[in-house]
């Protein structure tokens, strides 16, 4: 439990859009540093929140339709949903606290 969930151009409506709790999803891919610098730190607000915030990440490589149609033009790029809404948008690896910032305000 409080790992973050793969989720793919099929499964995005289902695991983010219809959460009934805050998602944090991270925008990322294989290839990217950034993107694997910022991995640690969202498995472990995905630990630490695990029932009160959803964490997942789309491999922008894989489900690129999803990426596409919000916009993602850089990675990492780091959404918070709430109510099927986009609330929250960072791109770059950040600091866990302004993550943790980030996702704790939609709580």
């Amino acid at each position: 439990m409080g790992s973050a969930i793969a989720v793919t151009d099929q499964t995005f409506e289902t695991e983010v859009l219809k959460s009934a709790e805050p998602v944090l999803v991270d925008f990322w891919a294989p290839w990217c540093g950034p993107c694997r610098a910022v991995a640690p730190t969202v498995e472990s607000i995905a630990a630490e929140y695990a029932g009160k915030v959803k964490v997942v990440k789309v491999n922008t490589d894989e489900s690129g339709e999803v990426a596409m149609k919000l916009g993602i033009t850089s990675i990492p790029t780091l959404m918070v949903f709430k109510g099927g809404q986009m609330v929250e948008r960072v791109v770059g690896n950040r600091p866990k606290a302004d993550l943790i910032s980030l996702v704790t305000k939609h709580l």
